[in-house]
């Protein structure tokens, strides 16, 4: 796996914090975020789309960025799609 760093959460401290990383490889975005709370992770579960199952896989999780790292999700999105300048 050719992982590549890209980011983390710019007002991080000590205890942790959303990262993201590109497998450049798979051109792939791998996110290390905050968990929702039970609420929040029941509202995303009933969520319904068309051609979409409700609720979340056991192989797939809700995670939460801040939205103050969306310059880093862009980055990451440049890479993965080889398009970075």
């Amino acid at each position: 796996m050719a992982l590549r760093f890209i980011g983390i959460d710019p007002d991080t401290g000590q205890q942790g914090s959303p990262t993201v990383w590109v497998d450049e490889e798979k051109q792939e975005l791998l996110l290390q975020g905050w968990k929702p709370d039970a609420k929040l992770d029941a509202e995303c579960a009933a969520f319904e789309f068309p051609g979409h199952a409700p609720g979340i896989p056991p192989h797939e999780a809700v995670i939460r960025i801040p939205a103050r790292m969306v310059p880093v999700l862009g980055k990451a999105c440049d890479v993965a799609e080889g398009t970075e300048l």
